[in-house]
């Protein structure tokens, strides 16, 4: 029996994300949702979601000692990020007064600005429906049409200075990048455990991958 780590820092919509993993897992993967470092870091692959402020994500995530064990797992098996999952993977965020984060991928995290000619359709946070465009092909995308709609509910969105690892963009307000992939990291700021059909597609594909970037799904 394999085991899916869902990182529990204390503020992450945990349920909603777990049962969409055991609703695609196969059998003989457990979902694990767990703030033990010994267990996220011997997990066959970790889900880190999240929600909130990044201040306070970053400092539970050092009160728990989690830091180093979502490194280790960065480096060495399948890891997701979703939503502040993704932003805590940059640089740094202009949230909280400035905030560094884990610095896995190069790059900020922005507050969206309202448009002054579009006020009243410009609203902040983002929240809803909203197409999501494929930049490049992956394992998990497979199956998903370019174009097709996933959940955000979010005020920041992350900048990246390496156009490389963008594995998808977003319209809302502006162009942004609503997913990025390095090798055996993917992480998006939509949330597919709240995005229906192709959301759980996305996830089955999660379960199912081997971590290597330029893999396709059979």
């Amino acid at each position: 029996m394999s085991h899916i780590a869902v990182i529990d820092y204390g503020s992450s919509n945990l349920r909603s994300v777990s049962k969409a993993l055991e609703a695609v897992a196969s059998p003989r993967q457990n979902v694990r949702v767990t703030n033990d470092p010994k267990i996220i870091r011997n997990c066959e692959r970790a889900v880190f979601p999240g929600q909130g402020a990044i201040g306070d994500c970053m400092n539970q995530l050092k009160q728990l000692d989690l830091i180093e064990s979502i490194k280790h797992c960065i480096a060495s098996k399948p890891f997701l990020g979703i939503c502040l999952g993704l932003q805590s993977l940059m640089t740094s965020s202009d949230e909280n007064d400035g905030i560094d984060c884990l610095n896995i991928f190069s790059g900020n995290v922005k507050r969206f600005v309202r448009s002054n000619t579009r006020t009243n359709l410009d609203k902040i946070p983002h929240m809803g429906w909203n197409q999501v465009h494929w930049t490049k092909s992956h394992f998990l995308t497979q199956g998903i049409p370019n174009s097709s709609y996933f959940y955000f509910v979010h005020s920041y969105f992350v900048n990246t200075s390496s156009p490389t690892i963008i594995a998808s963009k977003t319209k809302y307000i502006q162009e942004f990048t609503s997913a990025v992939s390095r090798d055996n990291v993917f992480a998006t700021q939509f949330h597919p455990e709240k995005s229906a059909k192709n959301g759980l597609i996305f996830l089955a594909n999660f379960v199912k991958w081997n971590g290597n970037s330029s893999s396709l799904a059979d």
